[in-house]
């Protein structure tokens, strides 16, 4: 019994197992798709009947769109699209073209219900059944918003880099392909370069360096450089398309992806020929600023020492000229005269040596450059040897000067013996002259306008920069010892620019040298030393032993002397004698000077004649020398024979 109830609840068990709880069926194919649309929700999936009306909706649909299934269900489809595109027919376009090929697809901005918007990559294809009859369209929409939005920012800025390295014009910006081909070229690249977008794309940037850095595999180096260190950076001359240099600064940079492949390089290029020129013009002034400041301490300091030497040798030489007069008749003569010839060989030397400080007494007067340089030409050609080949290239275009001739030809005649020496071999001199013409800047030391050019040039052993350099300074001479003072050329060039011109050196070694004096032209220039008047019988000097010469000298003519060592000694002897004649030095260390002592002399005591003396010739005197040219003045050394001519004259 309990069997068979076991059994029949068994089998009542099994009964109500088949009508409560069936036994689930395996899904069919239709089943499992739409689960699986309706599941996905990064997509919207649904479908559309042949006109376009929503005839299903997925969870993708409604989290894009914002519409559940009851709300959008037989609504037409061409809602989700934006007004602009409805009103171009862009809805029925659609679907259109996706029954003439088979598939439609594109982006663009769709509406969402509450009116926002979003980008949306769109698929339509046509669904027909087993007879192809089109049922429908199946349409798959992708919400792209943020992926739009990246690719609209990446471009976005791409777009300002291209319009920023487009818009530059003063750098040449371009890539190059990991092998140093030119990929693309900015307006800079081409306004500095020359070669257009079409010239160079895709040659090698080489073609950009000089020839001998190519030989040097400059180029390859410097994609080495900033391959292995990730930059590069130098400057040097570059070739532009029409063959001229230019200097640039370059920069070259290694540009790699996210994995750290080279793929290429930035280039960065600046014309820098500007600067340059401007940074050699600032180093040449700054060097011709400090030559003019050397050589001007050296002629202060040089027409220093020459005005002491004077002193000394007034001494001397007007001793020579007491000890003449009372000499007895057995006295040494012959040594009297030696201590002439000694004084004569001292004074030209001090000359020289104020030549080369530009402080010479010198007579310029307005002459043909032309007709001195002719007029001793014998001289010229005598003082260069057989060996030599003399040639005079004479511009009869070049305009007058104002310079003092004897002095003139003595420069040249100087230059010329040190031409000849120059070349011991033979050779071969050219003298010439020209008319020239320089524009502002052109000549550095000189300002615009004409110009006589007298140039001496040799082919011999030329000189090195350095030579160069010194040439000017007062005893620099490349000759062996006891062949040359080293006041030649420093003569020549004191004597040029005391004239108001200018005289340059142009030499190389092995191939010669070129001398050049510019002289400023003149049509017409009237120019008269001054005829000086003065006289003196007191007279003033600070130096004891020169006080005392010149007492002599003028003992010896018989005048009476008396003596003053200051200015306002002076003034005391004039207040309290009478003074016939003042013979005063002008430069005086403490007090009143020479020139204050005359001009208070003449507007005082109008009946004294007055006259000056100095070693420093008139022109350099930095004195008050408005009333200089009132009074007879003399040079130191001065003899008898200058004091008398000189007092004959004064008044």
């Amino acid at each position: 019994m309990i069997s068979t109830l076991s059994v029949q609840q068994t089998g009542s068990r099994f009964a109500t197992m088949d009508t409560s709880l069936p036994v689930k069926q395996p899904l069919t194919d239709e089943q499992r798709m739409h689960y699986l649309i309706a599941g996905i929700s990064d997509y919207a999936i649904y479908m559309l009947d042949p006109q376009g009306y929503v005839n299903s909706w997925n969870a993708g649909a409604q989290r894009f769109k914002g519409y559940v299934e009851q709300e959008i269900l037989h609504q037409h489809f061409s809602r989700f699209y934006t007004p602009e595109d409805r009103a171009t027919g862009l809805p029925a376009l659609a679907l259109a073209l996706a029954l003439e090929h088979g598939r439609y697809e594109s982006e663009g901005w769709r509406v969402r219900k509450d009116g926002g918007r979003f980008w949306a990559h769109v698929v339509i294809d046509p669904i027909r059944d087993g007879s192809g009859t089109l049922i429908g369209f199946a349409k798959i929409t992708r919400d792209v918003t943020e992926k739009k939005q990246a690719e609209d920012a990446l471009r976005e800025s791409e777009r300002r880099f291209r319009l920023l390295v487009q818009g530059v014009t003063d750098y040449a910006i371009y890539m190059l392909t990991p092998e140093g081909m030119v990929s693309n070229w900015n307006p800079g690249a081409e306004r500095i370069k020359g070669y257009s977008h079409d010239d160079i794309v895709g040659h090698h940037f080489s073609r950009f360096y000089t020839d001998e850095d190519r030989l040097r595999g400059l180029p390859v180096r410097a994609l080495m450089t900033a391959g292995e260190v990730g930059r590069y950076e130098a400057e040097g001359w570059r070739v532009r398309k029409d063959g001229t240099r230019f200097w640039a600064n370059v920069v070259i940079d290694a540009i790699r992806d996210e994995e750290g492949r080279l793929i290429g390089f930035a280039k960065i290029t600046r014309d820098l020929t500007e600067k340059k020129a401007a940074a050699e013009a600032l180093d040449k002034a700054q060097a011709a600023l400090f030559q003019a400041q050397k050589m001007e301490s050296i002629g202060q300091l040089t027409g220093g020492i020459a005005h002491d030497f004077n002193n000394l040798l007034s001494v001397i030489s007007s001793g020579v000229e007491v000890l003449s007069m009372q000499r007895t008749p057995g006295g040494d003569a012959k040594t009297l005269d030696s201590m002439r010839r000694a004084i004569d060989r001292g004074a030209t030397l001090t000359q020289q040596l104020l030549a080369f400080a530009r402080q010479q007494p010198l007579e310029p007067e307005t002459r043909n450059v032309n007709r001195i340089i002719s007029g001793f030409e014998s001289v010229l050609r005598r003082a260069a040897n057989s060996s030599i080949e003399f040639v005079m290239k004479l511009d009869a275009r070049a305009p007058n000067a104002v310079i003092d001739a004897a002095r003139l030809e003595s420069a040249v005649l100087n230059l010329v013996v040190n031409a000849r020496d120059a070349m011991p071999g033979g050779g071969r001199i050219v003298v010439e002259t020209a008319n020239v013409a320089l524009a502002h800047g052109e000549h550095p030391s000189l300002a615009a306008g004409y110009y006589v050019r007298l140039g001496v040039s040799d082919t011999g052993t030329g000189m090195t920069p350095e030579t160069i350099a010194r040439a000017f300074e007062p005893f620099f001479t490349t000759k062996e010892v006891g062949k040359g003072t080293g006041l030649g050329l420093s003569q020549v060039y004191g004597f040029i620019k005391q004239s108001g011109g200018e005289v340059t050196i142009e030499s190389t070694v092995g191939e010669g040298t070129s001398i050049v004096i510019w002289l400023p032209s003149a049509t017409s220039h009237a120019h008269d030393l001054a005829e000086v008047e003065t006289e003196t019988v007191l007279i003033v000097e600070d130096e004891p032993d020169l006080l005392d010469v010149a007492s002599s000298l003028f003992l010896s003519m018989g005048y009476d002397v008396m003596t003053a060592a200051s200015g306002s000694d002076a003034l005391n002897l004039l207040a309290s004698n009478d003074v016939d004649i003042l013979f005063t030095d002008v430069v005086m260390p403490n007090g009143m000077n020479g020139i204050e002592l005359a001009a208070y002399t003449r507007d005082n005591y109008p009946n004294v004649k007055v006259m000056l003396a100095s070693g420093y010739p008139q022109p350099v005197l930095k004195l008050d020398r408005s009333r200089l040219g009132d009074f007879t003045f003399v040079s130191k050394p001065y003899r008898l024979s200058d004091l008398a001519r000189s007092l004959r004259s004064a008044h």
